[in-house]
């Protein structure tokens, strides 16, 4: 035995005599972890000041250093690795209609209620506390998006609960408390809770006027009311919560309800889970199919006037939209020039090499734009008493969701190629943004729903279409190209009698127009670049395809670190 193994050994030495190393690991990048997601954005940090919210710049840096720590962005990637899971029933038998998360979604929860992301401009109202907000809200979901969703449903409740006082008497100290309190018990036994909305069924999706629920009286009718609920929602997003805002037919036509998953006498309400969905992106974040059996629900708002009523909480969602589609394009991004910042191929960084250095330029000016625009519109809603920006609001948010959402997956793909191979691994966080990008942009109404919400804006208030063409014309003279195609678009626009057959024409155009007067008015070095690449070439972008600019400063300023 004793030759045998010294032949072994001696084999085994010939062949590796470094030991059992196979090869040196070299040129391959280091995680981008422990930096702050706050300071190490320069665009950010400009809207947070310009917007007027400048006060807010000390705690956001805090909390940007918390979010992008090694340990906080774990818990993104493990909330992901780690779906939720349903048990409809205990093991004796009883409906419990539970959902099951890991540690790290609840963890991710406390975090943002805690911040005050489901309800700070509502309990902390002031110039620029939705601007604030909004850059808290940008960077949590560039660490986890999933959760995001029972966050913005509960930040939207608020305005939506407040035109039936009775019902915000009793509910919104509960609902703006910075209290988590994820347990599966009746509302009155928690000092915070989470609202969510149930609005869609199988025949309607967005065509919730063909919705078939009913809604039957208990005793008297109308706002404040209870009624029972009988029928079905086809798509419940975070059905944990303590209460939704469903949509019903009441005998006076389709009415707004607020249904809480406990009746006041401490039994289950009959809103019964079917099952979770199974879905491609979002999957922290459960979602459910769901049978409303007699579950008791209070009128919330004039009975007949469901649509009105609810629109005040699809008004705030959709915004939270634009910000979470800007904050996965600003982690995509940062992601993609901070690989090629440390990889080599063919004799240099590929962040050194023109034709990956007009990519990543590309990608950040698209990012760049979609953040100042969606704080644009923050700062729009901080000033809802002033008339041009309320109807801002209401022709901005449109368009904002529309445009900026569906940029989103083009640009999670763009910036995915840009790591090559290791960008389509599982352990990289490309393909869990890649994933995330298209579901902003079909949440709380598709592109055409959108389109069509714009073209109804203008024509019940015209003044919103003044309002757009105002802010554009505020930054008239700084850019030739933008003026061009301004007055290209406001002649275009002179009659909507064809709307639908010119509206992603015409709603693109919006949308770039707005962009555009949002950086030029930002005083945004990346402005000139915006309008040469997305006004002077008509039709599809092609990410690189930038010429005669100098691409190096543009990707500095995105750089993450």
């Amino acid at each position: 035995m004793g030759a045998l193994q010294d032949r072994q050994d001696n084999f085994r030495a010939a062949l590796d005599p470094y030991g059992a190393a196979t090869h040196e690991v070299f040129n391959q990048p280091v995680e981008l972890a422990d930096y702050n997601l706050y300071d190490s954005d320069a665009a950010l940090k400009e809207a947070v000041k310009r917007e007027g919210a400048g006060w807010a710049a000390i705690g956001l840096e805090a909390f940007g250093a918390r979010a992008g720590s090694s340990e906080f962005l774990e818990l993104g990637v493990l909330a992901n690795r780690n779906p939720p899971e349903l048990d409809t029933h205990d093991r004796y038998g009883r409906r419990i209609d539970l959902i099951r998360y890991h540690p790290s979604y609840h963890s991710l929860m406390k975090a943002s209620i805690e911040d005050g992301l489901h309800s700070s401009p509502w309990t902390d109202p002031g110039e620029g506390a939705h601007v604030a907000r909004a850059a808290r809200s940008y960077i949590h979901t560039e660490v986890e998006a999933g959760h995001g969703c029972p966050i913005t449903m509960t930040f939207a409740a608020t305005p939506c609960l407040k035109l039936q006082p009775d019902l915000a008497e009793q509910w919104l100290p509960k609902v703006q408390a910075r209290v988590y309190d994820p347990r599966n018990v009746p509302a009155e036994q928690k000092r915070g809770v989470t609202i969510g909305m149930a609005m869609t069924e199988k025949q309607g999706g967005s065509d919730v006027r063909a919705n078939t629920t009913r809604a039957i009286p208990v005793g008297a009718e109308g706002g404040g009311h209870a009624y029972e609920l009988v029928g079905h929602k086809y798509f419940v997003s975070a059905p944990m919560c303590d209460a939704f805002l469903v949509l019903a037919q009441a005998p006076g036509g389709l009415s707004c309800f607020l249904a809480p998953r406990w009746r006041p006498d401490g039994t289950k309400n009959p809103l019964q889970i079917i099952r979770l969905k199974r879905k491609m992106g979002n999957v922290s974040n459960a979602s459910s199919e769901t049978e409303l059996r007699g579950a008791l629900g209070w009128m919330v708002g004039p009975e007949g006037r469901g649509v009105p009523t609810i629109i005040e909480m699809v008004a705030m969602t959709r915004f939270d939209c634009m910000i979470g589609s800007s904050a996965g394009m600003r982690m995509a991004v940062s992601q993609a020039i901070d690989h090629c910042r440390q990889r080599k191929a063919f004799g240099a960084l590929l962040i050194d090499q023109p034709i990956m250095t007009a990519v990543l330029a590309d990608l950040a000016i698209e990012a760049e734009a979609a953040l100042t625009l969606t704080m644009r519109i923050a700062r729009a809603l901080d000033h809802r008493d002033d008339p041009h920006e309320d109807a801002l609001v209401r022709i901005g948010a449109a368009i904002g969701k529309y445009w900026i959402c569906k940029r989103a997956p083009g640009h999670a793909y763009e910036a995915l190629e840009c790591l090559g191979g290791s960008g389509v691994m599982e352990d990289s966080p490309m393909p869990r943004l890649y994933r995330e990008a298209p579901v902003n942009a079909i949440w709380e109404g598709s592109g055409n729903v959108q389109c069509l919400d714009i073209a109804r804006a203008i024509q019940r208030s015209p003044q919103t279409l003044e309002a757009y063409f105002a802010e554009v014309a505020a930054v008239k003279g700084e850019s030739a190209t933008l003026d061009r195609e301004a007055a290209a678009l406001k002649d275009d626009m002179a009659s909507l009698s064809d709307f639908e057959t010119r509206a992603r024409d015409l709603c693109d155009r919006l949308a770039l127009c707005f962009e555009a007067a949002a950086l030029i008015r930002a005083g945004s070095p990346i402005a000139e670049a915006f309008c040469r690449s997305r006004l002077e070439t008509r039709g599809a972008h092609a990410y690189g395809a930038l010429t005669g600019l100098d691409a190096k400063p543009i990707v500095k300023r995105a750089a993450p670190r």
